[in-house]
């Protein structure tokens, strides 16, 4: 059988700009303002997410931070291109350099933020990154089974439902989820760039 190639080029933190928002390396000093960012909403009161609460912003970045040292997460705070502001949070993780793999998850928006142009900009400069910078192969996502705006967000990115593994992961509740998965082929993504550019065209 034929081996995979890798990554073209290993992930490692870098800042991706455009289309109104900007992808910066989430550090320690964003504490304070990621807190900010999730009470717009009070988003970890959401139970198909895993936002954190206020209390526990510090130990979220340190978290995503010792995935980053394994080398299996590279987390980036979403900032607003014209106010500066901290809007929210994303990252890849589980990332599989052998076969140059990885997937886009933990996104999370401020509530003044979605519905807006910020997602599906957030998600065109993170798949240019992965297929044209990294040269990944596949990219791919998941999510709660009940969480029914991500699953309609991811589709509308382009991306394949592969299925749905059941009983699979905690929630922050204590409850035991189904995580439905989707992915993005290499060959695939020309096309899906079209689109993407093509919806930030509409809304802005």
């Amino acid at each position: 059988m034929p081996v995979t190639q890798g990554f073209i080029r290993a992930p490692a933190p870098i800042t991706l700009e455009g289309h109104g928002v900007r992808l910066v390396p989430l550090v320690a000093t964003h504490s304070t303002a990621l807190a900010q960012a999730a009470a717009d909403g009070e988003l970890w009161t959401l139970r198909i997410t895993s936002v954190p609460t206020p209390e526990n912003s510090g130990r979220y970045i340190e978290q995503a931070l010792e995935g980053q040292t394994l080398g299996h997460m590279l987390p980036f705070a979403v900032i607003d291109g014209t106010s500066g502001r901290m809007i929210g949070s994303t990252r890849y993780h589980d990332i599989n350099a052998p076969i140059a793999r990885l997937e886009i998850g933990y996104t999370w928006y401020s509530h003044s933020w979605q519905r807006s142009h910020v997602n599906t900009a957030s998600k065109l400069l993170l798949l240019s990154h992965a297929f044209d910078t990294l040269g990944a192969a596949v990219v791919g996502w998941r999510t709660d089974n009940f969480n029914y705006a991500s699953q309609r967000a991811i589709e509308r990115l382009g991306a394949h439902r592969d299925g749905v593994i059941r009983h699979h992961n905690l929630r922050a509740d204590g409850t035991v989820r189904d995580t439905v998965m989707y992915s993005l082929l290499a060959g695939e993504w020309p096309e899906v760039k079209q689109h993407l550019l093509y919806q930030l065209q509409r809304v802005r």
